[in-house]
C-alpha cells in the first residue's frame, strides 16, 4: 500500500528542515520547534493541516518580524521541493499580505521550488487590479516557474485552492496573461494555460469558445492548448466545440452489442465491457468515442461521470473495442450499492446503455 502523501513530513523531513533554518539563522531554536511540530494533535492533521501547522509552528520559532523572517525563508526553501515545501510560500500568504512589495519578491523566488499558485490567491481578493497587474509582468519572466504562477494562481477553480468569484463572473483579466502564454516553450506553462481555460469554460464556455476560435491552427503549441482546454466542452458535446474539431452529427454511425462481463460486481472489483461502433454506409469517419458511468450518489440518484476511448479519423467501416472499468473505493471518488449505468458515446451522443449492479 502506498504511503499516505501527509507522511512525507516524518521525523527526518522536520529535522531537515529544522537544520536548514540553523544554517540561514544560527539562533533558530531547533529542538523547540521540532517539539511544537510533533505536538499532541499531529496525527489527527491531514496533508493540509500539517503543512499549515508547519509554517505556524516556523513563524513561532524565528519570532521577528516578517521582514526578517521571509529572507530566512527564502534561503531555507531552496533545499526544499515538491508539494512537501508548500508551507514556504504559505508563510508569505499568512504573514506577508501588509508587506505587498517584499512579499511580491519573496513569492517569485518561492515558487521556484514548490509553487506559490496558493499563496497568491488572498492577494488577487484583496486588490485584483493591482495583483493581476504583476502576473502579467510575471507571464513575460525569464522562469517557467514564475511563467507558470501567473496563470496557475489566476485560475478560477483552482483545485484545493481558493475560487475566485471575481473571475468565475468574469475572467476577462486573465485572458492578457493566456495570450502571452499560448506558444510558451515549456510543457509545464502550457498545461497550466489550458487548465486555466478548462477552469474559464466551466462558468463562461463561450470565452473560451471565443478564444479557441481565435487562436487555433496558429501554433502547435497553441493547438494542443485549445484540445486540452476544451476538454470539459468536449465531454459535455458542445456544438461549437464539436465542430470546431470536426466532429459531426452521426446518423450514420450505430453501437451493437455491448456486452457487460457481469451482471453485477462488489465494490472493490472491476467491470469489463465490450462493443462494436459500425457505419451504415462507408467509413466510419472522424469520431470521438467515450463511454460514461451512470455512478448512484449518496441521494440515490445518478451522476454520470465520461471517459475517452478514442478519437480521430476511422478509415474502416466498423471496429471492436473492449475496456475496464475499476470499482475501488478512492479518496476523489466513494462508491455507493445499486443499479448503475454503462453508455457510450459517439460524438456525443449515447448510442448504447446497459445497466449493472453494484453490491
Amino acid at each position: 500500500m502506498s504511503q499516505a502523501l501527509k507522511e512525507a513530513y516524518d521525523q527526518t523531513y522536520i529535522d531537515r528542515v529544522a537544520q536548514a533554518c540553523c544554517k540561514a539563522y544560527p539562533s533558530f531554536p531547533a529542538e523547540r520547534f521540532i517539539q511544537s511540530v510533533f505536538d499532541h494533535q499531529w496525527h489527527a492533521r491531514e496533508l493540509k493541516a500539517r503543512s499549515q501547522h508547519i509554517r505556524h509552528c516556523l513563524h513561532h520559532a524565528l519570532n521577528m518580524p516578517y521582514e526578517k523572517a521571509i529572507t530566512v525563508v527564502m534561503e531555507v526553501a531552496p533545499e526544499f521541493g515538491g508539494y512537501e515545501a508548500l508551507f514556504f510560500p504559505d508563510f508569505v500568504e499568512a504573514y506577508g499580505q501588509q508587506h505587498w512589495d517584499l512579499s511580491m519578491d519573496a513569492m517569485q523566488w518561492l515558487t521556484r521550488f514548490s509553487s506559490a499558485e496558493f499563496a497568491v490567491r488572498p492577494f488577487i481578493q484583496s486588490d485584483p487590479t493591482k495583483m493581476m497587474a504583476q502576473m502579467r509582468v510575471w507571464s513575460e519572466h525569464e522562469n517557467y516557474h514564475v511563467r507558470r504562477l501567473a496563470s496557475e494562481g489566476s485560475r478560477p477553480r483552482l483545485p484545493w485552492g481558493q475560487a475566485l468569484p471575481i473571475f468565475k463572473n468574469d475572467p476577462s483579466p486573465i485572458l492578457p496573461i493566456l495570450e502571452t502564454l499560448k506558444q510558451d516553450d515549456s510543457d509545464y506553462v502550457r498545461r497550466s494555460v489550458a487548465n486555466n481555460l478548462n477552469d474559464i469554460a466551466k462558468d463562461n464556455p463561450q470565452v473560451t469558445i471565443d478564444w479557441a476560435k481565435r487562436n487555433r491552427s496558429q501554433h502547435p503549441h497553441t493547438d494542443w492548448i485549445i484540445k486540452h482546454g476544451c476538454r470539459t466542452l468536449l465531454k459535455q458535446a458542445h456544438p461549437d466545440v464539436m465542430a470546431l474539431f470536426g466532429y459531426h452529427p452521426t446518423d450514420e454511425i450505430e453501437v451493437s452489442d455491448l456486452r457487460l462481463g457481469q451482471a453485477s460486481i462488489q465494490i472493490g472489483e472491476t467491470l469489463n465491457f465490450e462493443f462494436n461502433v459500425r457505419a451504415r454506409n462507408g467509413l466510419l469517419g472522424r469520431l470521438r468515442i467515450e463511454y460514461g458511468i451512470d455512478y448512484v450518489k449518496a441521494n440515490g440518484q445518478l451522476s454520470r461521470k465520461v471517459f475517452k476511448i478514442s478519437e480521430g479519423g476511422f478509415d474502416e467501416q466498423a471496429r471492436f473495442f473492449s475496456r475496464s472499468q475499476s470499482f475501488r473505493q478512492m479518496t476523489t471518488r466513494k462508491h455507493y450499492p445499486g443499479i448503475h449505468g454503462v453508455a457510450v458515446l459517439i460524438n456525443g451522443e449515447e448510442k448504447a446503455r446497459a445497466t449493472f449492479e453494484l453490491n
